[in-house]
């Protein structure tokens, strides 16, 4: 674990939310909260007719370079759910861009990369000069920040995260060309090139934690970092060519002031060493039930999820159920956030959306 003392929000320094203490920034540090906070991974997204109003207007990609309309999807979603954080509208993918990598969206196949990054000098032509030109996702944090500034009815105010992506995960998308079941080329250059990884971990680490920086300037409580696809991995070759990178940004991110939650998913196998980061919180997914994922994560990290979304389609007393079955493990331990295992789909009800967040505020614990 991190050497940085997490007793006390004001270890983080000067950071105007963790010294304002919100429940949400408060579970993150494992300190004492009211009642156990929630948000939801993609929970601005394709299940939400606001979101699809807007997508009829605009691509993706457009939404997320345009401060006024990332902040409206954002501050959106999270005044319908009622939940206590709202992350930022953006893509894993936005710093490739400014890293001389183009890519695109197409229909029915997500992200594609059409010149893959498979050769050190390809790794070597990467731009690590250009953070600024991401500079439209801050603007966006700027906004929302502006917006939920100030106590809300409840009088807790609402958290602000940011996100990026992590080494592992953004190296893939570059390597593959978009999205793999395998990741036979990823792996190939990782075991294979002793140059040319060690190079691209090192400057996706610049890159992010540029990034991350932005964000937490223009108003970030908390920075996530998603690790969606580390559960490719087995332990050995996680901590052999992924683990330093990683905890290098996580703790470049947390020397800004503000709590890390690490992400990743299918990754129970992983939990201690991705706990070796430092990162204050661990995202579970729900492949692990939490209470065991938190015995793996060690006591001293917060944790957060880790409900199956797909249950979100179930009847109402079986997501009732889930739901209390996640709180019942936490058992009212400092340092639980409320949150699915990975993110809404579409097609999702939003009233069951709405429901949860309901019912955590309504729960006590036994």
């Amino acid at each position: 674990m991190s050497d940085v003392s997490i007793e006390s929000p004001t270890a983080f320094g000067t950071a105007g939310a963790v010294q304002a203490g919100s429940r949400f920034v408060r579970a993150c540090l494992r300190l004492p909260v009211d009642r156990t906070p929630v948000w939801f991974l993609r929970q601005a997204g394709r299940y939400m007719p606001e979101y699809m109003a807007v997508r009829k207007h605009h691509s993706l990609l457009e939404i997320c370079r345009t401060p006024e309309i990332a902040a409206e999807v954002t501050i959106t979603a999270a005044e319908r759910l009622g939940v206590d954080a709202a992350i930022i509208f953006a893509d894993l993918l936005l710093p490739f861009t400014p890293m001389g990598l183009d890519f695109e969206f197409l229909a029915g196949e997500g992200p594609v990369v059409h010149v893959p990054v498979r050769t050190a000098d390809q790794v070597r032509a990467l731009r690590t000069d250009r953070i600024d030109e991401l500079g439209y996702v801050s603007r966006a944090i700027e906004k929302v920040a502006a917006h939920f500034s100030g106590p809300r009815e409840d009088g807790d105010e609402l958290g602000i995260i940011g996100f990026c992506g992590a080494p592992f995960t953004l190296a893939s998308y570059m390597i593959e060309g978009g999205s793999s079941r395998t990741y036979v080329e990823t792996k190939k250059l990782m075991y294979g090139d002793g140059v040319a990884w060690p190079m691209l971990m090192e400057k996706l680490v610049t890159v992010l934690a540029g990034f991350a920086q932005q964000q937490v300037n223009a108003g970030a409580d908390v920075i996530q970092i998603f690790d969606s696809w580390a559960g490719a991995l087995s332990v050995s070759d996680y901590r052999q060519y992924c683990l330093s990178a990683t905890t290098e940004l996580v703790q470049r991110v947390r020397a800004m002031g503000v709590p890390v939650i690490y992400f990743g998913v299918d990754t129970a196998s992983l939990l201690p060493a991705m706990s070796e980061t430092g990162a204050d919180v661990i995202g579970l997914d729900w492949r692990v039930p939490l209470d065991a994922g938190w015995k793996s994560v060690g006591t001293g990290c917060a944790v957060q999820g880790n409900l199956d979304p797909i249950t979100l389609f179930a009847p109402e007393q079986v997501l009732k159920a889930r739901v209390e079955e996640v709180l019942a493990a936490a058992a009212g331990r400092p340092g639980h956030i409320f949150n699915l295992g990975h993110g809404i789909v579409p097609g999702t009800p939003v009233e069951n959306v709405i429901q949860i967040v309901q019912w955590i505020k309504e729960y006590n614990t036994p």
